[in-house]
């Protein structure tokens, strides 16, 4: 079973292409994590937040990454790390056409 992992921390920025440019290595050393499927990232530059939804393989895949990310996010001097993580229900995904791999 997958599970989905959702995090958001507040950032003042940057946000859009410059955020793009800014963390395109972070984002390609997430695609090395044990039992990581996919990420979408988040941000809302008007609320002032960042973050993302992923798919891990298990459940201790998942809490593994969060543990290790959140640890990483208060060392760059984020304060605050919102998370939790969900089982997915992948037969009602697969009606909705949800990217389970």
């Amino acid at each position: 079973m997958a599970y989905v992992l959702q995090v958001d921390f507040p950032m003042d920025g940057p946000f859009g292409e410059e955020m793009t440019e800014s963390f395109a290595g972070l984002a390609a050393s997430i695609n090395e994590e044990d039992g990581f499927i996919w990420k979408i990232w988040t941000e809302d530059s008007q609320e002032k937040l960042a973050g993302g939804i992923y798919l891990f393989e298990t459940k201790e895949t998942a809490q593994k990454y969060l543990e290790m990310h959140s640890e990483r996010l208060i060392d760059f001097g984020f304060e605050t790390v919102n998370a939790k993580i969900f089982a997915v229900n992948e037969g009602l995904s697969k009606i909705t056409h949800g990217p389970l791999k």
